[in-house]
């Protein structure tokens, strides 16, 4: 999963943006940001398109992400969470009356940059970490069904050799309860 667009929005009005790739995200960020002031809920999630928009609200200022997996929410979340933060540690941006000027956006366009990039990169470490996980536990589960298979021959090996033990025996010993005419003859010799 990929965050392609975040925006910072102060109501409806967007205050910083950034797209990773190309693509028409206006339409649908106003009507995410509408639905936003219209819940008032902390965190939203709304699919657009292909697109998956998930928000953060704090004190009137709307956090956005969008991605491309509908599936995963922890990766937007954190995202979220972390630009947030580092948004509070700035508060310049929000306490304008006015727009913020242009010095303002490109150094919030690159908090939303480097954020991005930084959890997009976790996603795909991630991701490495989990395949890793699931050869190690296909490993393990390949071991310990060659382990019950060679038990199993080894158990096979006994039952045969115990067979064949049988049988020589059972060659061996002379009948003597079930056949009289043979130990009557063998004792004439």
């Amino acid at each position: 999963m990929t965050i392609t667009y975040s925006c910072i929005a102060n109501g409806r009005v967007i205050l910083a943006e950034l797209a990773l790739t190309g693509g028409n995200y206006q339409d649908a960020v106003s009507s995410v940001l509408k639905l936003v002031l219209l819940k008032a809920e902390k965190k939203t999630t709304a699919r657009i398109g292909s697109y998956v928009y998930h928000t953060l609200l704090i004190d009137g200022i709307t956090y956005l992400c969008a991605t491309d997996n509908p599936l995963d929410v922890t990766l937007p979340s954190a995202f979220l969470d972390e630009v947030s933060r580092t948004c509070s540690e700035n508060p310049v941006m929000f306490q304008e009356s006015f727009p913020p000027s242009n010095a303002i956006v490109a150094d919030f366009q690159q908090v939303l940059g480097r954020c991005m990039m930084k959890h997009n990169q976790s996603q795909g470490e991630f991701m490495i970490s989990d395949l890793k996980s699931q050869v190690t536990d296909v490993k393990n589960s390949m071991s310990q069904n060659i382990d019950k298979m060679l038990k199993r021959e080894e158990k096979r090996n006994i039952l045969i050799d115990r067979t064949d033990n049988l049988q020589v025996a059972a060659l061996a010993t002379p009948c003597t309860d079930h056949c009289p005419n043979l130990t009557s003859q063998t004792n004439k010799s």
